[in-house]
């Protein structure tokens, strides 16, 4: 027979025509049906988990779990785009206890200063941070640090860093931080207009940015000692950049991604341990060493219980650690505070006034701060505060569940008889965020208003008392008459045992940042830039230019 076509099908020599026909056929329907497979899955999935959600009847014991369409993905997007209008919402329904999916992790969540004291004052052995972030920080850390190590190991570590946060150290920073603000006013392009004889010209700057250099300037110089200084160029900057792109939610939430940026944090992270272990090698050959106030050296003289000192390693990635814990929150904070001090002329006409009256000499110039001094200045500490509460650095802190745990009756929802239990294998999240911004607490709670600390009427003014420790230690939990600082409502370097080590210096290293731009500019804002929550550490959005002029 000869080819021909017979309506729509093809008429073949002999019966393989028409099994050739057929495999077509099958094959065209195969791929319509694997094609609608692809598309009714997913609607198939989303259909079962919101029907799981609202038929299947759900434990008594166990904290409510917040409705979300996604399976796996959860309330990630709400979550991670605006964290306190989810937390409102959820609390609002649910009360201060509840439960959300995060990327396949059930976490649950306690709210208010109850909540914090909950979590944030547990027990390591139950809830638990390293198996929380180590999977974060150990490739951007390196080992045997931070959450690297046990507990109680990490606790060791914190009073070496302790050591080298001493007084006396802290009182040689000043001026040094001081002269790096200044230096840095003189030579970096973005402040072109300050550095002119004009003082009616207004310039304006990326206030992130140049906060972000300045803290690791000011930081190395201080902190990580005159060969890390003097190593700060160009090529520096980049391995940083590499190594501070594996710091990031992605990094938390998904740890062992075939990226490049995971390639290259990995890489950048060697480069700076050498760099540092480098240090220490050639520092333990000399033979009359003199670096007497930076943290090397002090870690360098550091012994454990067990009576071993630190290795080279261990010094180089905490080194690592202090760097790109206290830049990141250092850079942020102080982006905040000079934001709000642009917007609010008033604020900042009373702390360059309070400069005057402190340190300015007869011919109009200003004396340096000493460390004491710094510390005295109560509209310099205000203004940080109260930009700590509105903007704390971490809105967030998880701990992961090793063990079942009941949830306090005071944390229960209202007229509920059942105690809540949370159970192994859980994560936990406590929201110093949500506390800080608790309006039957804080009068105008979302408005920066930094008198609210000098208010003897106001509740903000418990803030300035110290209270004594265990160890007869005394510490400003930063709020009220509290036994320790788990129950404050006011809690922006954290709470507990791994309450933020270097909040002294982070004082110290603002005020002076921060003191130094008032004395030599006037400053002026279009408006404050709303919150950046996709980021580890809160940051504000660009556009986030500042706008400067030359004090006359």
């Amino acid at each position: 027979m000869s080819s021909a076509t017979n309506g729509t099908i093809p008429v073949l020599d002999g019966w393989s025509g028409y099994v050739a026909y057929a495999q077509a056929q099958l094959t065209t329907q195969n791929t319509k049906l694997a094609l609608l497979s692809m598309a009714t899955i997913p609607v198939l999935a989303i259909v079962l988990n919101v029907l799981s959600q609202l038929l299947l009847p759900r434990k008594a014991n166990l904290p409510p779990v917040v409705f979300h369409w996604l399976p796996f993905v959860g309330s990630a997007v709400g979550y991670g785009t605006d964290p306190l209008n989810f937390f409102n919402r959820c609390r609002e329904k649910y009360g201060d206890v509840f439960t959300f999916v995060l990327f396949g992790r059930r976490v649950t969540v306690a709210l208010g200063a109850k909540g914090n004291n909950f979590i944030l004052g547990g027990k390591s052995i139950v809830f638990n941070a390293e198996d929380a972030y180590t999977h974060l920080t150990t490739p951007v850390f390196g080992k045997d640090v931070v959450y690297d190590v046990p507990n109680e190991l990490f606790m060791e570590q914190k009073k070496f860093v302790k050591v080298g946060l001493s007084s006396d150290n802290l009182r040689a920073y000043v001026g040094m931080i001081e002269e790096e603000v200044e230096e840095y006013l003189r030579s970096d392009p973005a402040f072109s207009v300050f550095q002119s004889n004009n003082g009616n010209e207004w310039g304006h700057f990326d206030v992130l940015e140049v906060l972000s250099g300045l803290t690791i300037l000011t930081a190395s110089r201080t902190l990580q000692g005159k060969e890390v200084r003097a190593g700060l160029d160009s090529t520096f900057a980049e391995i940083y950049k590499d190594l501070d792109g594996g710091f990031t939610p992605l990094n938390f939430l998904f740890p062992n991604l075939p990226l490049e940026s995971y390639r290259k944090r990995d890489v950048a992270h060697k480069k700076i341990s050498d760099f540092f272990s480098e240090i220490v090698r050639k520092r333990r050959a000399e033979v009359n060493p003199d670096h007497e106030y930076d943290m090397i050296a002090s870690l360098m003289n550091q012994t454990y219980r067990d009576g071993r000192p630190l290795k080279d390693h261990e010094i180089a990635h905490i080194m690592i650690a202090l760097l790109m814990a206290g830049q990141h929150t250092s850079s942020a904070t102080g982006s905040w505070v000079l934001c709000h001090l642009a917007k609010r002329p008033d604020v900042c006409d009373a702390l360059y006034k309070e400069q005057i009256k402190h340190f300015s000499n007869p011919d109009g110039s200003f004396r340096s701060m000493t460390y004491e001094e710094l510390r005295q200045l109560p509209i310099l500490d205000s203004v940080i505060r109260e930009t700590l509460r509105l903007h704390p650095p971490i809105h967030s802190v998880m701990r992961h569940v090793r063990d079942d745990m009941p949830v306090p009756a005071t944390l229960a929802a209202p007229g509920k008889d059942t105690t809540y239990v949370i159970p192994k294998g859980y994560y936990v999240l406590a929201s110093p965020l949500i506390s800080q911004l608790d309006r039957s607490i804080w009068k105008d709670a979302e408005n920066w208003e930094p008198l609210r600390w000098s208010d003897p009427e106001g509740v903000a003014a418990q803030a300035n008392k110290l209270y004594e420790d265990v160890q007869g230690e005394k510490i400003d939990y930063g709020f009220g008459a509290v036994s320790k600082g788990t129950e404050s409502p006011y809690q922006p370097f954290g709470a507990g045992k791994h309450r933020c080590i270097g909040e002294q210096f982070a004082y110290l290293q603002l005020g002076t940042i921060v003191t130094t731009f008032i004395r030599h500019m006037e400053l002026k804002i279009d408006r404050v830039p709303d919150h950046n929550y996709q980021t580890l550490i809160t940051l504000p959005k660009a556009p986030r230019d500042v706008y400067y002029r030359r004090r006359k």
